[in-house]
């Protein structure tokens, strides 16, 4: 039997970072994957697809709206090939999957392909799809088996019609009517895929607004800006039924009023969120608890009510990010290592990949009323910026909340173009608590979108924004 210092179970970002730290730290490695490709869910069928898609569909939709006010016209009809477009999609998944492989050889870590169960508190089992199963020795495990799509208990997934986020993924034609139950991240950026391809979209939300775990005036920005790209809304809508007719698809929902909404399409996507993954894991086994949710159990150093193994990433509390699970999976690896590394999850930001892109990072405005929290918000649009009138990306602001009395920024939201990559300098500032003036002070390279958030922060010190 093969012995190592650690096992990972499961090769999503969480647990594929984890073992290459392991394994720069000196430990014995294996990774243990149920699926023939490494990477998880978001390699596989979450970020990188999704992401691929849905800058295809960004290049479709400026070709037939936006080319021609720049002065580039294109004679002829402007098609658009789907299946070419997912084959696209696949090439850059396979890229990134061979990509963590090579990661592993280079890293001497040892991958086994099965599903792994727990024996024992030391022992995994690793049961391949064909062939005889595997037991391995490990002095730590990281648990790292992410999450699936969640979805209501009266809706039956054919997984061809009414379908998840996987499906919607590599649909072999372009909807007609795609009605999309979730106004969260996943909805709103596969929604807006098929909306750019030719579909109608509406969609349906349980709550009172989209992105509705966000600052409430990213929310608002967001939905005004896709009912201009003609997405169809109904929030605060509870739906009770979902039935398919050959391919045809009724949803009905409570209407906040006391009546009734039925909606008819040939896809449904349910993106209601995800649900922790530990199907097959014998967790009980291992002496590992779940809490009322089925997520593994974990204290502040992410360790499970077994001392030697650890959990991280979707399958344990806090948000479902990859990026929140490659900092855990760093997190455990030096522990296991004696260092005393940590993990401010204030600073952990949150991105809608959209166009334009919605992105936050620390408290929203409504949890700083809620905690009683004396605060300043500066603002700035991004129509008043040279560089946004250039691209004619003009949707979207900048906002920056600051403490009242010390100037700390203790958030900042934003939405508009590249904003996925401009919220780094907020994490950035913040986990040096810098003041909204330090921010403000600091030369912004003009012309950038990058100036919003200079500007923001002018706002917020003393209402002093230069340009607007």
């Amino acid at each position: 039997m093969t012995q190592f210092d650690v096992a990972i179970i499961g090769s999503g970002p969480g647990g594929y970072v984890a073992a290459i730290r392991c394994a720069q730290l000196g430990m014995k490695t294996a990774i243990i994957e149920k699926y023939s490709t490494l990477g998880g869910t978001c390699l596989n069928v979450g970020c990188i697809p999704s992401k691929a898609l849905l800058d295809s569909s960004h290049h479709y939709e400026d070709a037939i709206h936006h080319f021609e006010e720049h002065g580039i016209e294109i004679p002829g009809e402007v098609k658009v090939n789907l299946e070419k477009m997912i084959g696209r999609k696949q090439a850059v998944v396979d890229q990134t999957t061979k990509g963590i492989q090579y990661l592993m050889d280079k890293n001497k870590i040892e991958v086994f392909e099965g599903i792994g169960s727990f024996k024992d508190a030391t022992h995994i089992d690793i049961k391949p799809s064909k062939g005889k199963t595997t037991t391995i020795e490990a002095k730590n495990t990281i648990i790292a088996t992410g999450s699936k799509p969640a979805s209501l208990p009266f809706i039956s997934l054919d997984k061809e019609r009414i379908i998840t986020s996987t499906e919607a993924l590599s649909l072999k034609e372009i909807p007609k009517h795609m009605i999309i139950i979730g106004g969260g991240v996943i909805g709103l950026e596969l929604g807006q895929v098929y909306k750019r391809l030719g579909a109608e979209v509406s969609v349906v939300e349980f709550m009172d607004r989209i992105i509705p775990g966000m600052d409430g005036g990213l929310s608002k920005e967001l939905m005004r800006v896709l009912k201009k790209q003609k997405v169809k809304f109904h929030l605060s809508h509870k739906v009770k039924s979902v039935k398919r007719k050959g391919k045809e698809i009724t949803v009905i929902a409570d209407d906040p009023k006391g009546g009734e909404l039925s909606l008819t399409g040939d896809y449904c996507l349910v993106s209601v969120g995800r649900r922790p993954y530990t199907d097959g894991l014998n967790a009980a086994a291992a002496g590992v608890a779940l809490d009322d949710k089925g997520r593994v159990q974990v204290n502040e150093h992410l360790q499970t009510s077994a001392s030697h193994i650890y959990a991280i990433g979707d399958v344990v509390r806090g948000a479902m990010l990859a990026h929140k699970a490659e900092e855990e999976g760093t997190m455990v690896a030096e522990i296991l290592a004696g260092q005393k590394p940590h993990i401010d999850y204030n600073l952990i930001p949150n991105v809608v990949y959209t166009w334009p892109e919605v992105a936050s990072v620390g408290k929203t405005e409504e949890q700083l009323k809620e905690a009683g929290v004396a605060y300043k918000a500066g603002q700035f649009p991004m129509r008043a910026l040279g560089r946004a009138r250039a691209s004619m990306d003009i949707d979207g602001f900048v906002k920056i909340l600051a403490d009242k009395k010390t100037d700390e920024v203790l958030g900042v939201h934003m939405i508009g173009a590249r904003c996925a990559d401009l919220i780094t300098e907020a994490v950035t500032a913040m986990e040096f608590r810098a003041s909204a003036e330090d921010i403000a002070r600091m030369s912004h390279a003009h012309p950038t979108y990058a100036e919003a958030v200079k500007e923001a922060a002018l706002a917020a010190t003393e209402d002093r924004a230069l340009h607007v």
